[in-house]
């Protein structure tokens, strides 16, 4: 599933116009270059990266890092080194390798007007398992998503209903997914994402 979310995402970014990379992303103050930057995990030696966490210290400040290394390189370049199998963090955590390319995808995709079907075992698999370094408990926590468009839902309390695409999305804190989602727990949610 991972090898195939990747391919995807390979294929979009060499359909871009250079105006496209330059596009705002969803996540805050990313343009889609910036979340290809990031993705660039993936791509380096674990040696590299451990440089990167002792330098970073934090999430936000090896992504940053991660923004700062790769976001002025040619687009050819970012797009040919994920063109491949995957790298370490790939064979380590491919879990959360799967969220982490399905969420950041989607956060190129929305804002560029570039829908996509995804499978639904893929889309399944990403709502069990959200990236845990976005922390999805402190959005999901009392809730109860269920997915419309495939066999799937999760926890309790008031409902939040929609296509799974959207839930994975505000799972891990994109509300530009909110107006596709519905129910009593839409509001709770809405706050939370603030």
């Amino acid at each position: 599933m991972l090898r195939a979310e990747r391919g995807e995402l390979v294929s979009l970014l060499r359909e871009l116009s250079e105006g496209e990379w330059e596009t705002a992303s969803l996540c805050a103050g990313w343009r889609v270059r910036d979340v290809v930057a990031h993705l660039q995990t993936d791509t380096v030696s674990l040696v590299t990266y451990l440089g990167f966490t002792v330098r970073g210290r934090s999430v936000d400040g090896i992504n940053g890092l991660l923004v700062r290394e790769f976001g002025a390189r040619p687009t050819e370049e970012l797009v040919d080194r994920l063109d491949g199998p995957g790298g370490w963090f790939s064979r380590v955590a491919p879990t959360l390798a799967l969220a982490d390319m399905f969420v950041h995808q989607q956060d190129i995709r929305r804002p560029l007007g570039r829908p996509r079907e995804v499978p639904a075992e893929r889309l399944a698999a990403v709502l069990s398992h959200p990236d845990p370094f976005a922390f999805p408990r402190r959005y999901t926590r009392g809730l109860r998503f269920v997915a419309t468009d495939l066999e799937w839902s999760r926890g309790d309390g008031p409902e939040i209903r929609g296509p799974g695409e959207a839930l994975a999305l505000v799972m891990v804190g994109r509300p530009a997914a909110l107006a596709d989602l519905e129910g009593d727990g839409v509001p709770v949610l809405r706050e939370r994402l603030g």
